[in-house]
């Protein structure tokens, strides 16, 4: 499935638009009650596991984000990539709902985006630029068995992993996200894995 199957964003059925908000709530709401040590906890292991990916290595390109509130947290992993080398690109939420990128300088070169996103101040590189990614790290709410991940809503990730050829692409969720019926639709694009703070998970398509 390419970009030029969805080019106006994500194409929606009713009956999975409503499973998947079904699906949403119940996440969220299990989010909402972790404490601010679990978070913490979870953050250092997902740093640890990511770290340990052999294709993470001195100079590969790793995509990420910027991870806010009960989120699975990206923070410590960010900087501790850039410590190893490895040059870290994050995205940049366009008005379309599409994701352009710009490399990460830090946590002070992070600048308040649309809808409250954190993103780099430093330039955009272009929507294309995440092809340049040996590892892409995405967000979501739950992910199948067989890769199908679930995100906010919006499709901005779909369309990003559309522009992807040959990368290792992993979830980043909590233990009770993966494994999860997740419905599907022709735009939805698979993940390799799922990393949570338990480890690694390889999904099979």
């Amino acid at each position: 499935m390419t970009e030029a199957d969805f080019p106006h964003g994500p194409v929606t059925d009713p009956a999975s638009v409503a499973a998947k908000k079904a699906l949403r709530r119940d996440v969220l709401t299990a989010r909402a009650a972790l404490d601010a040590d679990a978070l913490a906890l979870t953050a250092e292991r997902l740093r640890d596991h990511v770290l340990a990916l052999p294709q993470v290595v001195a100079g590969a390109c790793v995509a990420a984000y910027v991870s806010g509130g009960s989120e699975p947290g990206t923070r410590p992993l960010l900087d501790a990539l850039r410590e190893r080398g490895v040059r870290v690109l994050l995205p940049v939420l366009l008005p379309d709902d599409d994701l352009d990128w710009a490399e990460y300088a830090g946590p002070e070169a992070l600048t308040e985006g649309l809808r409250r996103t954190l993103q780099p101040a430093t330039p955009a590189l272009g929507v294309d630029a995440v092809a340049d990614a040996d590892v892409v790290l995405v967000p979501g709410v739950a992910v199948s068995a067989t890769g199908h991940r679930m995100g906010r809503g919006g499709g901005s990730y779909d369309r990003a992993l559309a522009r992807v050829d040959g990368a290792f692409v992993a979830v980043l969720l909590h233990p009770g996200e993966v494994g999860r019926r997740v419905p599907v639709e022709l735009h939805d694009q698979v993940v390799d894995a799922a990393i949570t703070r338990d480890g690694v998970v390889v999904l099979a398509p």
